[in-house]
């Protein structure tokens, strides 16, 4: 790698993630390490939500009712519910994400065996192999299957033949 290319790749911060996103294995890699990151700040926020709703339901005013010590919790657990939730989707999504990451690939990969297929099947089709002649669909014919009849050699033959 030259002075020139050194500098421009130090230079550019998408870089890295570019030859990340080409490469099918390390996007998977990069992913697991963001998915391993997300499920332990999951992990550590459902332990707080759990603790958070055992003070804030806990926590009770002089002169309180019956459930307004919940109904005051109520609001932090639902913003704390939403954001485990919000992780989850996100978990799930890294996950999809890799799996067709790699679908991806191999449907490039399918793609290019499938045009090769077709491109044989249409040189095939312009290009018929040449009959020669004593074969029937290039295949050898062992006597003549129908001896009451004679296949005809040519279309000149076809007034000759004499039907039964």
């Amino acid at each position: 790698m030259s002075t020139d290319e050194t500098q421009s790749f130090f230079d550019d911060p998408d870089a890295a993630l570019r030859e990340i996103a080409q490469n099918p294995a390390a996007y998977a890699h990069y992913l697991a390490d963001f998915h391993r990151v997300v499920l332990d700040m999951q992990a550590k926020l459902e332990i707080l939500q759990r603790e958070t709703r055992v003070h804030c339901r806990g926590t009770h005013v002089e002169g309180d009712m019956r459930g307004q010590a919940f109904l005051r919790s109520f609001p932090v657990e639902k913003s704390l519910n939403n954001v485990i939730k919000n992780l989850k989707n996100v978990t799930s999504g890294l996950e999809k994400s890799a799996h067709k990451r790699h679908a991806h690939d191999e449907k490039v990969k399918d793609v290019v065996k499938q045009r090769k297929e077709k491109a044989q099947l249409k040189e095939q089709k312009n290009n018929p192999p040449a009959i020669q002649p004593g074969t029937e669909n290039g295949q050898q014919v062992h006597g003549n299957q129908n001896p009451g009849y004679a296949n005809p050699a040519s279309i000149y033959d076809l007034g000759d033949r004499r039907s039964a």
